[in-house]
């Protein structure tokens, strides 16, 4: 199912840069001046620093780095620049947990590939170093709304926080057949970050809501998520993240449902 693009990507590149003087023609300007050219070739050799291997990030393979861990200090630093960030001109609580959604939707977009790439990898290595004949196929993506909660309850909660998410419900109410729940007690997003009383009702976790959106849409279903603080006493950080699924896939849903696929 085609999705409306979220996001408009703007970049603006200038060529031109510092004015520089124009050096003097003839063989006294170079006696007068012997750093003028040195000069102009330092400014013209700033840009991307290519180390002497001739290799970059994107020559690193993405299998390995699936058990690096980041620096927690790193994180909370670049996390709260983040919140710094999307908390500039914004008109409430609201938009702050709008931008937050929309910095997070794009890396649920790019985790979900790299999910299903190191998913495939594992099994198909698995399959190769097997002395048996039969061999596990690689993963699909999921066509139900359960397999999908799954995928995000159990190996994405482990992709970014090692540990699955510690509860998912479906909403109990008839009126509402399209909700459901993924509790976590506490986010990581939230430790380091101190909010105002009179920001009570902020939850910095809308980046992860707006990750989750991003898995979803990705596998083409159509959902709204929303972060919500629900504090317990033994968990005061505690977060429920509302997933609401548009008609078109609780149609598709029960399609699939009559049609006997799981």
């Amino acid at each position: 199912m085609a999705q409306p693009a979220r996001h408009a990507a703007m970049l603006s590149i200038s060529n031109s840069g510092p004015n520089l003087p124009v050096a003097a023609s003839g063989a006294a300007a170079d006696r007068q001046h012997p750093a003028q050219h040195i000069h102009t070739q330092s400014q013209s050799s700033q840009g991307l620093r290519v180390p002497s291997n001739r290799k970059t990030i994107y020559d690193r393979h993405l299998n390995r780095s699936r058990n690096a861990e980041l620096s927690r200090a790193s994180f909370a630093f670049l996390f709260a620049e983040m919140v710094t960030y999307a908390q500039r001109r914004v008109t409430g609580i609201q938009d702050l947990e709008r931008r937050l959604n929309e910095q997070g939707y794009p890396l649920g977009l790019r985790l979900l590939d790299l999910l299903f790439y190191r998913t495939i990898s594992s099994s198909t290595s698995s399959a190769l170093s097997s002395s048996s004949s039969t061999s596990s196929s690689p993963p699909n993506r999921p066509l139900r709304i359960l397999p999908l909660l799954h995928l995000i309850h159990g190996p994405l909660w482990r992709l970014l926080f090692n540990r699955p998410a510690d509860a998912l419900e479906h909403s109990v109410s008839p009126e509402t057949p399209n909700e459901y729940m993924i509790t976590d007690n506490d986010p990581l997003v939230n430790t380091y970050i101190s909010v105002p009383k009179e920001m009570s009702m902020l939850n910095c976790a809308a980046f992860v809501a707006g990750i989750i959106e991003g898995v979803c849409d990705g596998c083409g279903f159509e959902a709204k998520v929303t972060a919500h603080n629900q504090p317990t006493e033994m968990w005061p950080g505690r977060t429920i993240f509302l997933l609401r699924f548009g008609e078109s896939v609780m149609e598709r849903e029960k399609v699939l449902e009559r049609a006997g696929v799981k």
